[in-house]
């Protein structure tokens, strides 16, 4: 039985969607805040199961007879660690035999701040004592091609990431990842750096936008302060755009850059490119 948190996230919707392609329906345990939201998988042949990351008690019920679980980090930016305890706890009563994890590129040296929680996340798992595998996750695609209309109608892209290399790939890409890890032999122990085989910077995510769109896009550079002001005059929460504007330095510094190519050997095909994903969000727009 393969247990899977957050499963009506956009990246566990996602790798339900690949498992579905490589185990049977029945094997397949979707953990749920949202019942209602879940009703598809249900239909489906999906086991639904209700637990929260807030309460700790529900999750031994929702890893019962679990074999192995794929925990999903919380998008809740600064409860994380404290959540995601919640989980580890009940996966080592339940005697777990793989816990995987979805942490962020290069966790144990990462200069982001984002990469705190996950640090924190990974020291608990490695003191329970359950077999794991470590899923570092670099950037989603789709954290840039999202905002490719706010970009068309400001006639730029903003941000702080100065000429930092991003090595980003889509949400599909790593969703394969987990299911290859998830359904294959042998991996407690394996930690893997995930990330996208080509990088770029934010000018050419910028001059791509104008390739696909016919429109003139250029990318506008700012000092960090300016870029998270930018955000909140945006309609970002202080939090988010904090979190964001972060991110972009630490692009700066070579935080979400990686030439390893483990993503694309672990799910036997290139990644997404850059033109691919910006295509899709171009068309939606």
């Amino acid at each position: 039985m393969i247990v899977v948190t957050g499963a009506t996230g956009h990246l566990g919707r996602l790798v339900i969607a690949a498992l579905l392609k490589k185990v049977p329906a029945s094997s397949i345990v979707a953990v749920v805040r949202n019942s209602e939201k879940a009703r598809d998988l249900a239909e489906l042949g999906v086991q639904v199961r209700y637990a929260d990351y807030n309460q700790p008690p529900m999750w031994d019920g929702a890893l019962k007879g679990a074999d192995k679980v794929l925990l999903i980090s919380s998008s809740e930016i600064g409860q994380r660690a404290k959540q995601h305890r919640s989980v580890i706890d009940a996966a080592k009563r339940a005697h777990v035999k793989l816990l995987v994890y979805t942490s962020i590129l290069h966790a144990d040296t990462s200069q982001l701040g984002l990469a705190a929680e996950h640090r924190e996340t990974e020291s608990l798992i490695r003191a329970s004592g359950i077999p794991f595998a470590l899923l570092r996750n670099g950037w989603y695609t789709e954290n840039y091609t999202a905002s490719i209309s706010a970009a068309l109608a400001h006639g730029a892209v903003y941000g702080c990431a100065s000429e930092g290399r991003i090595a980003s790939a889509t949400r599909a890409d790593y969703a394969e990842a987990a299911v290859a890890v998830l359904t294959a032999e042998n991996q407690a122990g394996r930690i893997y750096e995930l990330a996208g085989d080509t990088a770029y910077s934010l000018a050419e995510l910028a001059a791509e936008i104008s390739r696909q769109s016919g429109k003139k896009i250029g990318y506008v550079n700012l000092p960090e302060a300016e870029y998270k002001n930018f955000l909140v005059k945006s309609g970002l929460p202080d939090a988010v755009a904090t979190l964001l504007a972060d991110s972009d330095t630490g692009v700066s510094k070579g935080a979400l850059f990686d030439d390893g190519h483990q993503l694309s050997k672990l799910i036997g095909r290139p990644t997404t490119s850059l033109a691919t994903a910006v295509e899709a969000a171009v068309g939606r727009t």
